[in-house]
């Protein structure tokens, strides 16, 4: 944060003026006070990226507020367990936390619409529609109603279909799977004949090696590859049409969100945006040669065959008519989506889809 506007805001008067610098202190102590908060990742140390979404934002707000505001990471299970780090958010356990919203559908359904649903949008969209189409101060208020302040900080694009030990050739093919899967994905895979299972991702590879599970998604390539995924499963599906463009939250409990003066509030939020844009970026550059590397360790790329879609698709419509007729909020975030979709496949036909169709092609003919 630039010290001069900071001292402006601060009340700070400049050389010259009439206010001493005996009076201007107070102001200085109450707009930066000395805080020490805890936030707790959903997610290992060994999944950098991912990881890397908390530490950015700690060293962000770190760095702005000359110290004086400090966040103290640890890795999921280090506090409490990945999968209850907003619990222990919302109930003041700890301040803060960094996890995909969807870990919670149990609680309530919207949250799943806050990380990704099936067939939702990818990451271009749905940065578009979070930050310039009302998605934010929807979820603001949503989230407030849960006692906890939200803000969009990492994506990580549209993901893989995950890793299964045999060929899934049809609908037939699905029927008695075991799978780790997250969000309103699992409730979808279920109508289709497969047994869904939500796993901390420190535990998904000796799942799948002891046979717990027989199939796992977790993101793509560069995480999938730290994972050590393609030692215990072969074939390597896409795409994750349940992930589209999944984001990760920053929660911190919403009392102490309030509580803060309001220049921290905006150093807090501007270092969530930050780390939303620089995550992307990341698995963007990391996951072609990851790619690489599981093909050239054995991994064996086959895509969901169409018959596969296009049943996840009706019965996704299916769930989310179910859920919208019982929940307002999913209906009225949900509702907002798909407007905003049908709008933007417009434009992203005609421009977008074209031009990156046409320089795909110059690639397979070697012209890149």
């Amino acid at each position: 944060m630039d010290r001069r506007t900071f001292f402006k805001k601060a009340g700070v008067a400049s050389a010259g003026a009439l206010a001493p610098a005996a009076l201007a202190a107070p102001a200085i102590a109450q707009e930066s006070p000395k805080l020490n908060w805890r936030l707790s990742s959903a997610f290992p140390q060994s999944l950098d990226i991912l990881y890397s979404g908390a530490t950015g934002i700690a060293d962000r707000v770190r760095e702005a507020t000359d110290g004086n505001f400090d966040i103290q990471v640890f890795a999921g299970g280090e506090l409490v367990p990945p999968l209850q780090v907003l619990d222990a958010v919302r109930d003041g356990t700890i301040e803060m936390c960094h996890t995909p919203s969807y870990y919670y559908i149990g609680q309530d359904m919207t949250y799943g619409l806050g990380t990704a649903v099936p067939f939702g949008m990818n990451a271009r969209l749905k940065n578009s529609w979070l930050y310039q189409g009302g998605g934010n101060a929807l979820f603001d208020e949503f989230f407030a109603e849960k006692g906890v302040w939200g803000r969009p900080a990492g994506n990580t694009g549209a993901q893989m279909g995950g890793w299964f030990a045999n060929e899934i050739n049809s609908l037939e093919d699905l029927k008695g799977l075991k799978m780790r899967i997250a969000g309103l994905a699992g409730q979808v895979m279920a109508k289709l004949g497969v047994t869904p299972q939500q796993i901390a991702a420190g535990d998904v590879y000796s799942a799948l090696e002891r046979g717990t599970i027989d199939a796992t998604e977790f993101v793509g390539p560069y995480d999938d590859l730290s994972l050590g995924l393609v030692k215990v499963a072969k074939y390597y599906y896409y795409p994750a049409w349940w992930e589209g463009g999944p984001v990760i939250h920053a929660f911190t409990n919403l009392d102490k969100f309030n509580e803060l003066p309001e220049s921290y509030q905006q150093i807090l939020t501007d270092a969530c945006d930050a780390v939303n844009l620089d995550m992307l970026a990341r698995y963007d550059a990391g996951n072609p040669q990851a790619l690489r590397q599981l093909v050239a360790e054995g991994a064996v790329l086959k895509p969901f065959s169409e018959e596969i879609l296009d049943a996840c698709y009706k019965v996704s419509q299916e769930t989310f008519a179910e859920i919208s007729a019982e929940n307002a909020w999913f209906k009225r975030i949900y509702d907002s989506q798909q407007e905003f979709k049908k709008d933007a496949y417009l434009w992203m036909q005609l421009a977008e889809f074209s031009f990156d169709k046409f320089m795909m092609v110059q690639q397979r003919k070697g012209n890149l």
